[in-house]
């Protein structure tokens, strides 16, 4: 645990932002009753929702921390600070971000990558939005693409309350309960019924200050018949001193809709990402989840899928990268409720230097899910003797007629393989990362060219151990 002298120095030196109509404001680190209150008036929320979040801090206050799962024991809680407000208002218009946090999301190609492939982008810089814009054909046909709080706050506010932590309740555990109390950030999307987005729309989230969290919420609604790609992606710079996320996405899929939503996560391995992600599709809908999960110091990752409708159907596709002092925990969960529903969870894993992956996987069929189909598999690759790989499956099957499986395999990188590649004139460190590359394929060719590009280098950087 830091001393508290530690502490404040950092909050002296990071936490102090003027706005130019505005005195320095600084946060303080630690979780009470009297900061809640400071980030609703912050935010302006509306009454129910200062009176939601001290809700939720009484929650907090009332769990436990998990006792499964990778330790936690370095997260202090009294030692982050909830909300960083960078010294810029939301802008739709990139030339008006100032150019400080332009420069970093311009390193990230974010910029480049709406002209090219996206429909709309959400950039956020520590605990605010910084940038949000939507293509006029696509607003054009009623698709509504926003910051969260805007829509809080305007013509959207009671679908946000009838919506809002309804999938997620903060009595789900410890740190959804957290978020409750001190989310802020985040995107709202509406997509109207029969619509179909053609091209992708995307949220960033930069986490760039040592010592904070960042809690943004994204809540997304897919009307009947309609068709959704969301990327989500997340980056944090390395500092000596722990750094949490606690965000949370719900996400509605309405009768025979359709919702892609990607996600490459490549924080730093000082972050603790305790992340909370959850699905409820209705009759003849589909939810696809895409994943990719590297960097962190600790994480627990579980997107989940309420399969509620007759013939709703969900695929997962996931990969985990643990390096040196890396423990990350994922998987995924699934619920039938409805007849003739169907799920495939495909995840894979790799973990080198000491790193270790755990695959967890929970898979319910209720008594009224006849005809419904299941199938997990999980592969893991560990590329040396120090590495580890642990698979954790769990059916909880009440119905008679259904159709489960389950299958996991761990291996490591086969020595002749690896010969074969350098006879033809490859280096070792490459006919590795190639080996390793294929093992991803299933995961990358489900993502835009772009970011399956991202995501192969970041592959490449973690074999070469660059990350961090």
């Amino acid at each position: 645990m830091r001393e508290k002298s530690q502490v404040d120095d950092i909050n002296r030196s990071i936490y102090d932002f003027k706005n130019e109509d505005e005195d320095a404001y600084k946060l303080q680190a630690g979780l009470t009753p009297e900061i809640v209150d400071k980030i609703s008036k912050e935010k302006n929320d509306p009454v129910w929702m200062n009176q939601f979040r001290l809700h939720s801090l009484q929650i907090y206050n009332s769990l436990q921390i998990p006792n499964w799962g990778p330790s936690i024991d370095g997260l202090d809680m009294d030692h982050i600070v909830t909300y960083v407000r960078p010294n810029t208002k939301m802008s739709a218009k990139w030339s008006d971000v100032p150019e400080d946090i332009k420069d970093t999301f311009e390193r990230l190609g974010i910029p480049q990558a709406e002209r090219k492939s996206l429909a709309g982008v959400g950039a956020q810089y520590d605990s605010e939005l910084v940038y949000h814009n939507v293509r006029e054909e696509v607003a054009a046909m009623g698709v509504v693409y926003t910051d969260l709080e805007s829509a809080m706050h305007g013509e959207y506010a009671d679908m946000i309350r009838t919506h809002f932590m309804k999938l997620v309740p903060p009595q789900d555990h410890k740190f959804a309960a957290l978020h409750g109390a001190v989310w802020s950030g985040g995107s709202f999307v509406y997509v109207p019924p029969g619509v179909t987005v053609e091209i992708p729309l995307q949220s960033y989230f930069r986490l760039n200050a040592p010592g904070a969290g960042q809690f943004e919420h994204t809540l997304i609604i897919v009307d009947e018949g309609a068709n959704l790609h969301f990327i989500e992606g997340c980056s944090a710079p390395k500092y000596n001193v722990a750094n949490l996320h606690a965000g949370c996405v719900e996400l509605y899929v309405g009768k025979n809709a359709r919702l892609r939503y990607s996600t490459i996560e490549n924080w730093s391995k000082n972050m603790y990402n305790l992340n909370t992600k959850r699905a409820i599709v209705e009759e003849g809908g589909t939810m696809e989840w895409v994943s990719g999960s590297f960097g962190s110091h600790v994480s627990y990752l579980y997107p989940m899928t309420i399969l509620k409708g007759k013939n709703s159907r969900m695929e997962f596709t996931g990969i985990t990268f643990a390096g040196e002092g890396q423990n990350l925990d994922t998987g995924a969960k699934v619920v039938h409720m409805g007849e003739g529903t169907s799920s495939y969870i495909n995840t894979k894993s790799i973990s080198k230097d000491g790193g270790i992956s755990t695959f967890r996987s929970s898979v319910v069929i209720q008594e009224k899910a006849a005809h419904s189909k299941a199938a997990v598999s999980c592969q893991s690759l560990m590329l040396d003797d120090i590495s580890r790989s642990d698979t954790i499956p769990a059916m909880d099957i009440r119905c008679g007629d259904a159709d489960v499986g389950h299958e996991a395999k761990i291996g490591r990188i086969s020595d002749d393989a690896v010969f074969y590649l350098m006879s033809r004139g490859i280096s070792e460190e490459n006919a590795r990362a190639m080996i390793v590359g294929g093992f991803a394929d299933n995961v990358s060719k489900e993502l835009p060219l772009e970011y399956a590009v991202e995501m192969n280098n970041l592959i490449r950087l973690e074999m070469k151990g660059s990350i961090g």
